[in-house]
């Protein structure tokens, strides 16, 4: 199955809104409108199977209709995938993953940089270690900040992996928008994955390729950061940059696919008798 699992839609009524912020804080011109039915358009006419949606709640308030939103979607859109999203200040997390598995809601997006909290915050951790691996954890890392002052970086990131070594973890980016050089250095070696968005555009070959190389293709899946970029042009990209050969490109649109699937039958078999609860 081929994949994008980093897009990206919004209400109508404020998907313009939004946009304008992106573009603002990222210096992008989107290539969609946000909505729905251009996001599925976009999908089709790069042929991909499925459409990771994430979306990341600035506030405590805002959890529960953003996870509305991603509920709805899920029932009325087969070829959408919808992550949930969580913040460490919400006071009804528990009853809200709950609400998340019970409605087939398998992964979460959390964006630091603009839910207003540091990757390394203990307030953070702790929800963490109440996520434990129920879900795929799904992270926007990097900036233009320097690593150390922003929320969210790959040092940050892989001392959160080294932490809680349960979870499955994406680090969006390529490990790290704008922040590749410490991609490389602290996430590369980590049990992590990562996507292809937002990054094409920002780097050139050789990093490109290292960032490849390193991580390797199995660790790589295919994201286009829709409505910010367009999956075809980012397929293309990919694989005359990267001279990949057909089997590799399609194992990298479908390495998403082979996650969800895993993860799935993960939570669908019983729990060993002696699995403990606390990761310390």
């Amino acid at each position: 199955m081929r994949i994008d699992v980093h897009t990206h839609v919004f209400h109508h009524k404020i998907a313009q809104k939004v946009l304008t912020q992106l573009e603002d804080h990222y210096s992008i011109r989107p290539i969609g409108t946000g909505i729905v039915e251009d996001l599925l358009a976009h999908l089709d006419a790069a042929e991909l199977d499925r459409g990771v949606v994430l979306t990341a709640a600035t506030t405590p308030s805002q959890v529960i209709p953003a996870n509305n939103w991603a509920i709805s979607m899920k029932h009325a859109h087969e070829k959408l995938i919808p992550f949930g999203t969580m913040h460490p200040h919400s006071s009804q997390i528990e009853a809200e993953l709950d609400r998340l598995e019970k409605n087939g809601i398998v992964g979460l997006k959390f964006h630091p940089d603009f839910q207003g909290f540091r990757m390394d915050d203990s307030s953070f951790y702790e929800l963490m270690e109440i996520i434990d691996d129920r879900f795929i954890c799904l992270f926007h890392v990097g900036d233009t900040l320097p690593p150390e002052l922003n929320p969210s970086c790959p040092q940050k990131m892989a001392k959160l992996r080294m932490t809680f070594p349960k979870p499955t973890i994406v680090a969006a980016h390529m490990g790290g928008y704008c922040h590749w050089e410490e991609s490389l250095k602290f996430l590369a070696p980590l049990d992590i994955y990562v996507d292809s968005s937002s990054t094409t555009a920002f780097v050139d070959d050789v990093m490109l390729k290292r960032l490849f190389n390193s991580f390797g293709i199995d660790r790589i899946l295919f994201g286009s950061d829709y409505p910010l970029f367009d999956a075809n042009n980012e397929i293309n990209q990919l694989q005359q940059r990267l001279k990949l050969s057909e089997p590799n490109l399609e194992k990298i649109l479908g390495n998403a696919g082979k996650l969800l699937m895993h993860h799935q039958a993960a939570l669908s078999s019983p729990a060993p008798s002696n699995r403990c609860c606390s990761k310390h």
